[in-house]
């Protein structure tokens, strides 16, 4: 008989705690609405495109050009559903800090969805379709960097028109956002997965006959 799997945990996070310490921070809040506003720009900061602004009156005046790469334009292109790209990213409970928050499934969803794949019973307490669904977390995040874009507007104008030898994360974030002693997350980088062999072992565990596990276990 196929294991049967009880995993009481959910999509919207698997670690213990209170919804309040799941949910997350200004620093992890400023830090990935920095990361993501810095890539949308990045990828058309070598545009060589001009273009026409203003309109040719009977005065006869021309119209003038400025360069798209230095545009308000462009800002406001790159501004525009920024938020909405926090909602790509999934909660990694297994990891600390804000490296939980990244894009692609976590190790306990992999295994999961692995287990599935191979005709175990998973029972999440939803449905299999809605396993990647953006978590509670995840949308939370979402409307705090709506909220925090609209009252820091002017700062992230500042940035694009007079500070972009500075990178966005340490001008909005360090500078203008956070105090001093809120600024940790902004130090933690992801070094990596080291959990493969361990992920290999627990899905070779779960594939035997007669086994039973619980969330915990995964």
């Amino acid at each position: 008989m196929k294991a049967l799997i009880l995993a009481a945990v959910c999509v919207c996070g698997f670690a213990a705690g209170t919804e309040d310490e799941r949910l997350p921070n200004k620093c992890e809040v400023c830090k990935f609405l920095s990361t993501e506003l810095q890539e949308a720009l990045e990828k058309t900061g070598r545009s060589k495109e001009v273009l026409e602004v203003g309109e040719v009156l009977d005065t006869g005046k021309r119209r003038r050009k400025i360069k798209y790469n230095t545009s308000e334009t462009r800002l406001t292109e790159a501004v525009d559903n920024i938020c909405e790209r926090i909602l790509q990213y999934n909660v990694h409970a297994e990891r600390p800090g804000s490296l939980r928050y990244a894009k692609g499934s976590s190790q306990t969803m992999t295994t999961l969805k692995n287990l599935v794949n191979k005709g175990v019973k998973v029972d999440l307490g939803m449905p299999y379709e809605l396993w990647d669904e953006p978590s509670a977390e995840v949308t939370n995040m979402k409307k705090q960097c709506e909220m925090m874009l609209e009252q820091y507007e002017e700062v992230v104008e500042e940035w694009y028109f007079h500070h972009q030898d500075q990178r966005l994360e340490n001008f909005l974030c360090e500078n203008h956002i956070l105090k001093t002693s809120e600024q940790e997350c902004l130090k933690e980088a992801w070094k990596g997965d080291t959990g493969d062999k361990e992920r290999a072992e627990e899905e070779t565990g779960a594939d035997k006959e007669g086994t039973t596990h619980d969330g915990g276990e995964l």
